[in-house]
Order: structure tokens, then sequence, then C-alpha cells
């Protein structure tokens, strides 16, 4: 249940207001958007009085939510949120954030010289995988902590934050320490004990659509997240598991559109995990951009053929640098900061 409150009400009828539903056995959430207040109902709401409760002083209405999620829905919070990565990189907002960088780290050399490469053609943020879940156990699984290292080297040598995927709650305490924002996988969407740790970390958690979640699942993993007191989520759209194999997955881009409705958050997408083919990520990023994405995430590397990781939904720097010249002409706060 949420309570909308008139324009102009006093301290006393919102204190009142509060205390209504509280009488209820409720916990109450006070969002105050730029325009409206709302009063969010957390817990059983079916003791609360509603035609008592519309009925007070500097109340406009009252409307009961059937969505199970209440912390991710826009009707509990009105207003775009906008995530804050560090060194001035928002997600969220105005403008389009673009997070770029290999699947992997590999050496020194290469996720340095690509966090240069990305950080030079305007990206917000530098991603790359340290620890790698992999579909066959023989495949690379990624460097580990030495991974980490080389991750907080690349981004002391261009100021951009890092974005690092998380694979199991016993890394939390490093990734608080050592990364910017904690990326969960598209096959840990639904690993609710993760989730819910993750819910008492202070960083940004840009949480991966699983490969056959629906989107009300997809939010309901972010409620995990946000009950536990972190409110920092950015959702991303990477592809979905359908019965098209020409494409690694199927990315759906109506995905965008459907969750800016239903909820606050920021959206970005995927179009390299999505396609799995380099050639298609200009296009697809453009088609993301139009559709109000609020940022990319893109797969970079500067020698794909040789990649020991998705080498082939990677595009160079040369590549990324045009493309974020085209992204500048449709959306021209592409890699601004704040």
């Amino acid at each position: 249940m949420v309570v909308i409150m008139k324009p102009g009400f006093s301290q006393e009828e919102l204190q009142g207001a509060i205390h209504a539903m509280e009488a209820g056995g409720v916990k109450v959430m006070v969002s105050q958007g730029s325009e409206t207040t709302i009063l969010g109902a957390e817990g059983d709401a079916s003791r609360i009085d509603q035609e008592k409760v519309a009925l007070l002083p500097g109340v406009d209405r009252v409307m009961r939510v059937t969505e199970p999620y209440k912390k991710a829905n826009r009707k509990y919070h009105p207003d775009d949120t906008v995530v804050d990565l560090g060194n001035g990189a928002l997600v969220g907002g105005e403008k389009l954030a673009v997070i770029a960088g290999p699947c992997s780290v590999e050496s020194e050399a290469q996720i340095v010289g690509v966090a240069k490469a990305v950080k030079e053609s305007g990206a917000a943020a530098l991603r790359g995988g340290a620890f790698k879940p992999r579909t066959s156990p023989y495949s690379f699984q990624g460097m580990g902590n030495d991974g980490i290292r080389l991750l907080q080297e690349a981004r002391a040598a261009t100021g951009l934050p890092i974005v690092t995927e998380i694979m199991s709650t016993d890394n939390i305490e490093m990734f608080e320490m050592c990364v910017d924002v904690i990326q969960v996988g598209a096959r840990n969407m639904q690993n609710f004990d993760l989730l819910k740790q993750l819910g008492k970390t202070s960083k940004p958690i840009l949480l991966k659509r699983g490969l056959s979640s629906t989107i009300e699942e997809w939010l309901m993993s972010a409620e995990y997240i946000m009950a536990g007191g972190n409110e920092r989520v950015i959702l991303c759209e990477r592809g979905i598991r359908t019965f098209e194999t020409f494409t690694r997955n199927t990315l759906d881009l109506s995905a965008v559109l459907a969750v800016k409705k239903l909820s606050h958050l920021p959206v970005v997408v995927d179009p390299s995990h999505a396609c799995g083919q380099a050639w298609m990520v200009e296009r697809m990023s453009l088609a993301a951009a139009a559709a109000g994405a609020d940022g990319l995430i893109i797969e970079v590397h500067n020698d794909p053929p040789h990649a020991l990781c998705d080498g082939a939904q990677s595009i160079t720097p040369e590549q990324f640098d045009a493309l974020m010249g085209k992204l500048r002409t449709l959306a021209p706060c592409v890699g601004r900061t704040a």
C-alpha cells in the first residue's frame, strides 16, 4: 500500500499518516520526490483501514500495490534513481554511462592499456573479470586475487571506477575494500544468500538478468539486495535464452522500457553478451540508447582473436572509439562526468 500526500502538507499531517500506517503493523518508507511525497508500507498492510487513512488531513489518495517488490517499485519511489560509481561517474538521470573493458583481466599491460584507451574515448568506468564463471571447468577461470590487484592498478592509472563480478560470499569483504562496483552475473541472479549479503555492503551492485528470468524475478532479486539496506542497485539486461541459436542470447530491449515503467532503478544493456558477436555490438548499442537505456556495458579487448575469454564478442579500442562517436551524436551527454 502507498499513501500519496497532497502538495503543501504539514509535518503534523505527515506524521499523522505515518502513525496511522504504523498502527496497522507495517514499517513505513518515506519517499520525497521532486513533486510528490509517498509513504510506502513494508509488510502486511491488510490490517490498515485504507478508507480511514484516505480521509486523513494532508492525504491525497491511497493505492494498493499488488507487485511483490516494494523498494524497487516506481509506485513507492516515482523519481529515477541515480547511482554514483565514484570519481564523478553516474548511472541514471540525463546521461548515458558507458562501462567498457575486457571480459577477463589477463595481464597488467592488457588491462592498463585497455583502460587508458576506453578512458580516452569517454568511458565512465572500467569492467574486467577477475573471477570468471565458465560453462566448462577446463576454460580460463580468471586470475582471481591477482586480477583484482591489476584492476586497482588500472584504476590508479586512469581514475576509472572498476566493475568486476563476484562469485562467492567468501569474497565480499575483499570486494568491499578493493572495487567500486560489484557485479552479480546472470548465473548468480537468484543466489539469494549472496544477494542478502550484498545488501549489507555499501558498494553499488550491478545486477545482471538471469538467462531465463522474467522481469518480475529480476526485480525481486534487486529487492533482496535493497531489503538488506543497499539501495544502490543497477539493473543490467544481457540477453535471455530463447530457441534462437544464431546469437549467443536474445537481447530483450523491450525489457528496458518495461523495467523503467515498473521501477525507478537505472537500467544498462550489455550487447556483447547478448549477441556474442562483435559485429553486432555497435548497432545494438545504438538501439539500446534509443530505447532509453541509462548505460551500456561493452567488452573491449586489445587483441580479440587471442583473448582468453569471449574474444568473439569483443571489439577493439579503435572500434569502441568509433562507437562512442556515434553514441555522442545520438546522446550528447555520453562520456561527460558530473
